[in-house]
């Protein structure tokens, strides 16, 4: 079991003030989703405090930094590299804070764009990220939040589709794996209501 409290001493040091705040609020509310969907309380508040440990680092660092450690940098990390932050972050997860979960590192992964299929822990810390408290301006934060607590794919449903309708045709910044994850979450919601799944 990984210490929180030395953990968050040592992330502490990477982030800014509001980012900071930021990662203490995903990490309450991923421990508040863990005790509600019976998940792991201690690898979940890892994770939420990992998950922007790369945030911080200037863009131009990022792509060094991926380049140095053979993370691959696809065209749209390069058109918009602060989405680099997730992958250097599992990384950084992994070397840096020595978590050996591959959960933990892939919930990190992951937390930005989302995928098809999440696992219970990678939905926590996706949405995590999307309504805790520091946010406010996100479309229908009000429901996703209830939905998170009631019906999680429901609300990972919904975040997918407003942060796409959010990013608009704003193709430079739009990731793939969104699109992937959003057309998941869509079909089990279609299918659901079709009393198919």
């Amino acid at each position: 079991m990984i210490n929180i409290a030395k953990l968050q001493k040592k992330v502490r040091k990477e982030l800014d003030e509001d980012r900071y705040r930021h990662t203490l609020g995903v990490m309450y509310i991923a421990a508040a989703l863990a005790m509600r969907y019976h998940c792991d309380l201690n690898d979940v508040q890892v994770a939420g405090l990992l998950h922007d440990c790369a945030k911080c680092i200037p863009n131009d660092k990022k792509i060094r930094l991926c380049q140095k450690y053979d993370i691959p940098i696809r065209d749209v990390e390069m058109r918009a590299p602060s989405l680099l932050h997730s992958k250097l972050g599992a990384y950084l997860a992994k070397t840096v804070y020595h978590v050996d979960n591959e959960e933990i590192c892939s919930s990190i992964l992951w937390h930005t764009t989302g995928k098809p299929e999440m696992t219970m822990m990678e939905k926590i810390i996706f949405l995590a990220d999307y309504i805790e408290p520091m946010r406010f301006k996100a479309r229908n934060l009000d429901l996703i939040r209830y939905e998170a607590f009631t019906d999680i794919d429901h609300a990972v449903y919904l975040t997918l589709r407003d942060t796409l309708s959010y990013l608009g045709d704003n193709t430079d910044a739009m990731d793939e794996n969104t699109l992937l994850a959003f057309e998941y979450y869509q079909d089990l919601m279609d299918n659901r209501a079709k009393g198919t799944n």
